[in-house]
């Protein structure tokens, strides 16, 4: 429960510690005295968003620090997931916001972020503003509240885990689709190109160029075989007589026997037989070639084939060798592409079919269960308007059953009727603004018994009633407040009377600024205040006499009313 609330620069308030009661508290005060900046004030320690506006004019910086005690096992846990050390049962939050418009949070004296205070301050309190009425004219908000009453949360999350599941893979499916029609389209265009390039077997970029060589070489090789035979005959010689090699040996013998005669000769000799090493060694070569350029009719038939057929290619795409297999290595691995592409849409779809069924089951496990809750809520909520002066009201759920949604598969309206023999009709069209105050203090009432949150605020409960029906919303507060820690603006003297404790904000001018006080009153202080909303500022005898008898009734009014349930 909130212990204790220090605010400091925020807006009118200058500097503030309100004490809180365990059970019911009241805010009171003029309109315009700063009740609404008390539940910014809060919002700020609940993570909630706050803009720099709301600092004191001049002022560096609002601070609100919120001590909380008797901390709930929902709120031990969450501060243990986030791995906050918290001892003594208690928790101090701090917010800081800059005029400048940062802002800074601390947990138990500790940085922490804004993100963290949110997920704590939801196990801590449950905040009703006047907006919240709007969520009744909302058809679509309606199935939250039985999801809420029937503490659906886990059952929801499974579902909307398999929903976003089932929406993923639909997502890649159509995704794949596209992509495959793109890949498909462009292996068709190039369909020809790898039928005739992979007809071709490519392995060598410079295939071409050794085939035109080789194809060079044949072409001519009866020419070419006829001169290397002659050139070899010349040089080695024949049957008929010696060649070049033979001759410069028959010289270089006669220039060594001359040799002693002119030395010279020797040298010359040397020269020779170095000569005639290199002539051998050409003959040898040109052997050689003899014998490789001796080409079957076979072999040419081949490389004159194959020649076309490369030259063909390379004519057909204007491209060389080299870039004709990348261009194939490129194609055909688009084609596999698609193949594969075609056969992960295949599982996909059989997967998508899988998870339909399963998504489909637990939608209509969820619709069962949202439809057994929603009987159990229109009863409790039936029950909690009768004692809110609505007897005669009569509530229901209009359940139609749609397509699959991250919700389910439920369409849930809240359908109200408020007198007798009168058909339910939507809720947003019949009700009046404080019936609707009433309906929702009534589901407030009904889900927070299903929930563990201690304290529950509520900002003007009290718009558009009064009278009896006033009367009762402050005896069902105050009847609410023994089991959790209440906190209510309200304007009506019928609901303030039946608070354990009573905060006046009070507004005062000095030297040209505005300055806000929240006052803890008590005694004739307090019935001073009720005669204040009783009959506004002209205080008499009789609105001071009427309050101190509306305080001094509240047990016996609240032991009738509570008796006639």
């Amino acid at each position: 429960m909130l212990s204790e609330l220090y605010i400091e620069n925020l807006a009118v308030i200058q500097k503030a510690e309100i004490p809180f009661k365990e059970n019911f508290n009241v805010f009171t005060g003029e309109t315009g005295a700063g009740k609404s900046i008390l539940i910014n004030g809060i919002n700020a320690v609940l993570g909630k968003r706050v803009g720099k506006d709301i600092v004191r004019s001049g002022c560096e910086k609002a601070v609100v620090t919120a001590m909380f005690r008797r901390l709930t096992p929902e709120t031990e846990a969450k501060l243990r997931e986030l791995g906050i050390d918290f001892e003594n049962d208690e928790l101090m939050i701090t917010r800081e916001i800059y005029a400048d418009g940062g802002s800074t949070a601390r947990i138990n004296s500790h940085t922490a972020p804004v993100s963290a205070v949110k997920e704590i301050g939801e196990t801590l309190i449950d905040i009703h503003g006047q907006h919240d009425n709007r969520i009744l004219m909302y058809p679509e908000k309606h199935i939250e509240m039985i999801d809420s009453y029937a503490g659906l949360d886990s059952v929801l999350e499974d579902y909307r885990a398999s929903f976003r599941e089932l929406q993923n893979t639909a997502r890649k499916i159509k995704q794949l689709t596209v992509s495959e029609q793109e890949r498909q389209e462009k292996v068709e265009f190039h369909r020809q190109f790898i039928e005739d390039i992979g007809s071709l077997e490519l392995e060598n970029e410079n295939e071409d160029t050794e085939i035109d060589n080789e194809y060079a070489i044949a072409s001519n090789s009866k020419e070419l075989s006829e001169l290397l035979m002659r050139s070899r005959i010349a040089i080695a010689g024949d049957d008929d007589g010696c060649g070049i090699s033979g001759r410069i040996n028959d010289i270089n013998s006669e220039l060594s026997d001359h040799a002693d005669i002119l030395p010279e000769l020797s040298q010359l000799a040397d020269r020779l037989e170095t000569a005639v090493i290199e002539i051998d060694d050409i003959g040898e070569e040109l052997l050689k070639l003899y014998d490789r350029i001796d080409i079957d009719e076979e072999r040419m038939e081949f490389l004159a084939e194959r020649r076309e057929k490369l030259i063909s290619a390379k004519k057909r795409y204007a491209c060389s060798l080299s870039e004709l297999m990348a261009r194939y290595d490129l194609y055909t691995s688009e084609a596999e592409d698609a193949e594969d592409c075609s056969k992960e849409i295949e599982r996909l779809l059989e997967k998508k079919k899988e998870l339909l069924v399963e998504v489909t089951k637990k939608a209509e496990n969820l619709s069962k269960l949202r439809e057994n809750s929603a009987v159990k809520l229109m009863e409790s909520i039936a029950s909690e308007l009768k004692f809110l002066d609505m007897p005669d009201v009569r509530i229901c759920f209009e359940h139609k059953k749609g397509k699959l949604t991250s919700n389910g598969m439920d369409l849930m309206e809240m359908m109200i009727s408020v007198n007798p023999g009168e058909p339910p009709k939507p809720i947003a069209k019949i009700a009046s603004g404080g019936e609707l105050s009433r309906i929702m203090l009534a589901i407030k009432n009904v889900i927070a018994d299903k929930e563990d949150i201690p304290t529950m605020i509520f900002d003007e409960i009290d718009t558009g009633i009064s009278g009896r029906a006033a009367q009762k919303v402050g005896v069902k507060l105050r009847q609410v407040s023994r089991k959790r820690q209440i906190i209510c603006v309200t304007h009506l003297s019928q609901i303030a009377v039946m608070a354990d404790a009573h905060l006046l904000i009070e507004k005062t001018s000095d030297s040209g600024r505005t300055f806000a006080d929240v006052l803890n009153i008590e005694g004739q202080q307090r019935v001073k205040e009720i005669a204040r909303i009783l009959g506004g500022e002209h205080i008499t005898e009789t609105t001071l006499k009427n309050a101190a008898e509306q305080l001094d009734s509240v047990e016996n009014i609240c032991g009738e009313i509570l008796g006639r349930q």
